[in-house]
């Protein structure tokens, strides 16, 4: 469902007259297909879309007619009867696929519908990422027609009573693959459908002399562990002894910062990293050049964006987004600043509250990092710690102290009447853990204001535990978190915390 546009040169559209082809045109186009097409959906149908769409103004009327929406509300209102079978709810037709999906501190899965439409849509903007792979200098081209490893979830979904199935959104993905694409697909069908992680694991090890892989695709955690596995299975001193044509690792879902370190001892020679931002609701960025400083928005698919200003204003404490936050459009959005993403979708995601905050670092070209969630921030006492702040400190740490950290945490804790943070660190390397934190600490006054002030006053404290990084992964599968969608919490609060502190309690006795 891609909004074509035609590129005329920007001098000869001025002299002709023409409107320039901006990121807010873009957007507009976009949300008037969306609307256009889910305007006979019971969901159309009670928001007035006809009436929206008739306007002088579209946006502004979507956004005072439509609410905002969280999982829980879109669900509880609207999506459960999308489970029951009913068609033509918040999009036409029946959902026939469902992304399971439990972010990293929620225990009860999460059913994102993922329609025709929706996959249409992530598979333009999968090819237009590949065709950007032009603007890389020096690219291996002998490397892109190799296999390419693909660590997901098992295409072997669950089918359930109402005639749907559901699974994790790379065994979705995989599984409705074209068929061009077959040949390079690696780890196969068969080893793709195991649902076992553990199981298919082994059987990419076991394989892997047999192939010639060009690209890895997967979070950093998980493709590290494969790769530390091959290489020790078969005596290796890089995994490019075994793959000496790899060249690409597309990643995401985390920052790769804290991994590099640790992941580049596995290599021969350089990968060229490209980061995708690729949710279970859709996919919303990608890297489009290799200096790029952060990923491109896809503006002109099928996902229409708002930006909630991430503050007091439109947040409580414990993250929850107030009833009538302040959305603006990307033609209002400024750099520097976390924004909270709204997205409204070719699958009957309306307003909805993905979760994730976001961080323009170039808005002529609609770039953007992910600085953390929305619940995964530390604020105790006012010190407005993000994920972003977090993987800087850990990163600098490890350069510093020349030491690989493939994983962290961090919790709020009572401390001297006062608080403190908690860290609990992964490293396998001999390390200094006061050092460490005091390092840490330094990094995190510089980074942040509001950090620094609540150092000198309620925040009494910086403590860090360092553990095996086997501690980090075990838990993940003590939690039955394993597989290539999970990724461990960068902050632990609630019933997480409570977990993971008696598991550290059960493992040393």
């Amino acid at each position: 469902m891609s909004i074509i546009e035609f590129k005329v040169p920007a001098r000869l559209g001025k002299a002709l007259g023409l409107p320039a082809i901006t990121p807010a045109r873009m957007q507009l186009k976009v949300l008037k297909m969306l609307l256009k097409k889910a305007r006979f959906t019971e969901f159309g149908q009670k928001y007035r879309f006809d009436e929206i769409l008739l306007s002088n103004n579209p946006t502004e009327g979507f956004q005072k007619l439509v609410p905002t929406y969280n999982y829980n509300k879109i669900h509880k209102d609207w999506w459960h009867k999308t489970l029951e079978g009913v068609p033509d709810v918040c999009w036409p037709g029946k959902v026939k696929y469902y992304a399971l999906s439990s972010g990293t501190s929620e225990s009860a899965s999460k059913y994102i519908p993922i329609t025709n439409d929706m996959l249409k849509g992530n598979k333009s903007a999968m090819i237009k990422q590949l065709l950007g792979l032009r603007n890389y200098d020096g690219l291996p081209v002998k490397s892109l027609s190799k296999g390419w490893l693909t660590l997901g979830g098992s295409t072997e979904l669950e089918k359930y009573s109402a005639g749907y199935y559901a699974g994790d959104l790379s065994g979705i993905t995989a599984k409705k693959s074209p068929f061009w694409f077959q040949p390079f697909y690696k780890p196969g069908k068969k080893i793709a459908k195991e649902r076992d992680w553990n199981k298919k694991l082994e059987e990419i090890v076991e394989k892997a002399p047999n192939w010639d892989i060009g690209f890895v695709v997967g979070v950093p955690a998980w493709i590290q562990m494969c790769m530390e596995m091959i290489i020790q299975r078969y005596n290796l001193k890089t995994i490019h002894d075994i793959w000496p044509n790899l060249a690409f690792f597309v990643h995401g879902g985390v920052s790769f910062e804290p991994y590099k370190k640790g992941f580049e001892k596995l290599l021969d020679k350089q990968l060229i990293y490209i980061e995708t931002y690729l949710a279970s609701e859709g996919f919303i960025a990608y890297q489009h050049h290799k200096d790029a400083r952060g990923m491109r928005l896809i503006l002109n698919e099928h996902i229409f964006f708002e930006f909630v200003p991430f503050d007091d204003q439109n947040f409580n404490a414990d993250g929850e987004m107030i009833a009538n936050p302040n959305a603006l459009l990307i033609a209002d959005v400024e750099e520097g600043k976390d924004y909270a993403l709204l997205i409204s979708t070719t699958a009957g995601a309306w307003r909805y509250l993905i979760g994730d905050t976001i961080r323009f670092v170039n808005k002529e070209f609609s770039e953007i990092i992910i600085t953390g969630r929305t619940k995964h921030f530390l604020s105790l006492v006012g010190e407005h710690l993000s994920v972003d702040n977090m993987n800087k400190a850990i990163q600098i740490a490890g350069e510093t102290m020349n030491i690989s950290i493939p994983e962290f945490t961090v919790a709020g804790i009572p401390y001297q009447n006062f608080f403190a943070h908690q860290w609990f660190v992964a490293c396998d390397d001999k390390v200094d853990k006061v050092a460490l934190g005091n390092l840490i600490d330094e990094t995190l006054n510089h980074l942040n204001d509001d950090y620094a002030v609540e150092r000198k006053s309620a925040l009494k404290a910086v403590l860090v535990e360092v553990l095996p990084e086997q501690v980090f992964m075990d838990f993940m599968q003590h939690k039955g978190k394993v597989g290539g969608q999970h990724k461990f919490p960068r902050v632990l609060k609630g019933k997480m915390l409570e977990d993971w502190n008696l598991y550290l309690k059960t493992r040393t006795k």
